[in-house]
């Protein structure tokens, strides 16, 4: 009799843990169902536009990553991954019907800017892929988000406020700067000039001059031929590495407020200040090298 019982009981409280289950899972479901973002929606679209007469391409996205190749074509192609998230699947519908491609003819050329409505509640975002001619002169800006940019024969700016920048295989000046992010360039040829507040700058086998400056990481830089523009590499907090061609020929000025430097070539009229500095000329001197940081080491090698 009292085994039958508790039987039955036990049936009882399982029973009303199963219940009780159920009941918690709907109540997370609902409760789940009204939180910003807590729903998705995907899509893709593709634009195929005329590449324009004034040679000129500016790019600026909003919430995004942003590729852009140059390639052997006439036109421009963008490829918009889009991606929408909001409160409930229909929002999330229609903030992604929102997301457009918003193109404009200017004298200079032609602009692109990817307009996504803002919402407390409710987030877009739209990765994008440009190929376009090889020749185009670019500017591309991510308010939130990686840029890359690869195969350019022309001038490149890039600006990035929260996302990397990487360069590659560009002939032609090069602007770029991000604001808490790092920066890469490898394969590039002509003035370059790199910026960041709160990352690390990358630069390999460059042939020209450099100009790269960063409040707190390293700067390492590799030439593979050294530019009538010389060589500007400065940074608040952080080590500085310079690689530079077998024969050269430059004027050296290394200095270090806190810190050591270390030199790997033999520099002719040299002299070495207490305060940490080194000055000398590399071969017969030419372009200036300047290689400055407050917290940190030199390398010249």
């Amino acid at each position: 009799m009292s085994r039958h019982r508790h039987h039955r009981d036990r049936h009882a409280r399982g029973y009303r843990e199963h219940r009780h289950g159920r009941s918690f899972a709907s109540f997370l479901r609902g409760l789940l169902a009204g939180i910003p973002w807590s729903e998705r929606a995907e899509g893709k679209e593709t634009v195929v536009a005329d590449a324009p007469v004034g040679g000129v391409f500016r790019v600026h996205n909003a919430n995004g990553r942003t590729r852009v190749t140059g390639c052997d074509r006439n036109d421009i192609e963008v490829v918009a991954s889009k991606t929408a998230r909001a409160e409930s699947s229909e929002a999330a519908s229609r903030l992604l019907d929102e997301i457009r491609l918003v193109f404009s003819e200017t004298a200079e050329g032609l602009d692109l800017e990817v307009d996504i409505p803002r919402k407390w509640n409710r987030r877009g975002t739209a990765h994008l892929d440009v190929q376009l001619p090889r020749d185009m002169h670019l500017a591309v800006s991510a308010a939130n988000g990686r840029i890359d940019v690869e195969g350019i024969r022309g001038p490149v700016r890039a600006r990035s406020t929260n996302g990397s920048a990487t360069i590659a295989d560009v002939i032609g000046d090069v602007d770029v700067s991000t604001s808490n992010a790092k920066v890469c360039c490898t394969g590039t040829s002509g003035k370059l000039t790199a910026r960041s507040s709160n990352g690390k700058i990358e630069l390999r086998e460059h042939r020209g001059s450099v100009d790269a400056a960063t409040s707190n990481g390293l700067i390492r830089v590799g030439l593979q031929e050294l530019g009538k523009g010389g060589v500007q590499l400065a940074t608040s907090t952080g080590r500085i590495v310079l690689e530079l061609p077998e024969q050269v020929d430059a004027d050296v000025d290394l200095r270090v407020d806190n810190g050591v430097i270390r030199n790997d070539r033999p520099l002719c009229r040299a002299s070495k200040e207490s305060n940490g500095r080194v000055v000398g000329r590399l071969g017969g001197g030419g372009p200036s090298i300047k290689l400055r940081t407050s917290n940190g080491s030199i390398s010249l090698r």
